[in-house]
């Protein structure tokens, strides 16, 4: 897996490598959140410091089973990851394809 963050341009491309597992489950929205863990565990190895939450529990008006990436409070860089398209397809199915863009918020 191959996780780039494209800073200024509010986006981070995630590509599928030869050999990196597919995600799939719809219920409790398994596949995403397999997928959003699969990519807290690389930016850890790039050193980001990164924790996978609910949004609503952080306050978002969100679905409650909409979950993203985050760092950890005071930390630097600051930045949340999330879908954007979260009421229209998971992010496993584009990521499955072989490729997914989400969103990169700053600060």
């Amino acid at each position: 897996m191959l996780v780039e963050l494209n800073w200024g341009q509010g986006s981070v491309r995630v590509t599928r490598e030869t050999g990196d597992p597919a995600y799939y489950g719809v219920r409790d929205a398994a596949g995403e959140s397999r997928l959003l863990y699969a990519i807290k565990k690389q930016l850890k190895l790039q050193g980001y410091d990164v924790v996978k939450k609910r949004m609503w529990r952080d306050g978002h008006l969100v679905d409650d089973m909409q979950q993203y990436l985050r760092t950890k409070r005071g930390a630097s860089p600051s930045f949340a990851i999330y879908n954007g398209r979260w009421a229209i397809e998971g992010a496993e199915v584009s990521y499955n394809a072989g490729a997914v863009t989400l969103e990169l918020a700053e600060n």
